[in-house]
């Protein structure tokens, strides 16, 4: 991995981290989802004025990543409603380079070096670990964590989807472009069908939907760009890193408790970044 893609990797967790933190703190995880998502839709659609449009092949990749990104946000939500985001975060985020790195091995014939897979199990590790906080401190959530689960399944799935698909697409803007619009449309029918209270809040969550659905296409758009430079399962590796913000977030701005154990997690997880830097490639 290049050093280029390597930072624009990190720029996207960090931006990634932000909008998560910015829907975690509002009082309606709902509508910031929601608002989020829009503003992903509204900048999806400008970005295809200035991008190429996306190969006729990868439009299938395109319209079951628009059905996993509507999943993924689903559940985070769900998560969000009833786990903190020191413990929902971790066990989604962990769990996804883990699950990508093992299909891209076993089932898409990918070969990654010893020191690329030691580095994705320290960053994985490093993640999941974090969600021992609450049951070290006696407040375990059983449903949360396996809504985490979940969603860490769709992130998973979307990111070998999206990496395939935006490599075939030979356009990635393009490619997320068209995914973003698709995914918001989605989004907002099911919203309306199942919770028809939130869309007339849309407007009144305007900050959310510019400032989070703006930094959220980014962090994808930068994302599935790298997945065309590099291995998916080294990408996705990498982005979970956004963890670290998310902590960092966590403790200074949302007054979350630091412990020992969340410091030893993120030192597992810097270590597993350092090895995939220092790493070939």
């Amino acid at each position: 991995m290049s050093t280029g893609v390597f930072f624009i990797i990190i720029a996207a967790a960090l931006l990634h981290a932000g909008w998560n933190a910015l829907v975690k703190s509002g009082v309606d995880k709902s509508l910031g989802v929601n608002a989020v998502v829009l503003g992903q839709a509204i900048f999806g659609a400008g970005a295809l004025f200035i991008v190429p449009a996306p190969a006729a092949e990868s439009w299938p990749y395109i319209l079951a990543g628009a059905v996993l990104h509507t999943g993924y946000q689903i559940f985070l939500t769900a998560s969000y409603r009833i786990g903190d985001l020191t413990q929902v975060y971790p066990i989604a985020r962990g769990t996804a380079p883990l699950l990508v790195a093992l299909v891209s091995v076993v089932f898409l014939g990918v070969v990654l070096s010893v020191h690329e897979l030691m580095a994705i199990a320290l960053i994985g590790i490093g993640i999941m670990s974090l969600s021992l906080v609450r049951h070290n401190a006696g407040q375990s959530n059983r449903l949360a964590a396996i809504l985490a689960l979940v969603t860490g399944c769709f992130i998973a799935s979307y990111s070998l989807v999206d990496g395939i698909g935006a490599r075939i697409a030979q356009s990635p803007l393009g490619f997320y472009g068209w995914l973003s619009i698709l995914n918001g449309g989605l989004m907002m029918g099911i919203t309306r069908l199942y919770q028809p209270h939130l869309i007339p809040k849309l407007g009144r969550a305007w900050k959310v939907t510019i400032f989070g659905g703006g930094a959220s296409f980014a962090a994808f758009a930068m994302v599935i760009y790298a997945f065309t430079l590099a291995p998916i399962a080294l990408v996705t590796a990498l982005r979970e890193t956004s963890i670290i913000f998310a902590l960092l977030i966590g403790v200074f701005f949302l007054k979350e408790r630091l412990s020992l154990i969340k410091l030893v997690s993120t030192m597992i997880t810097i270590s597993g970044v350092i090895l995939l830097r220092l790493g070939k490639g």
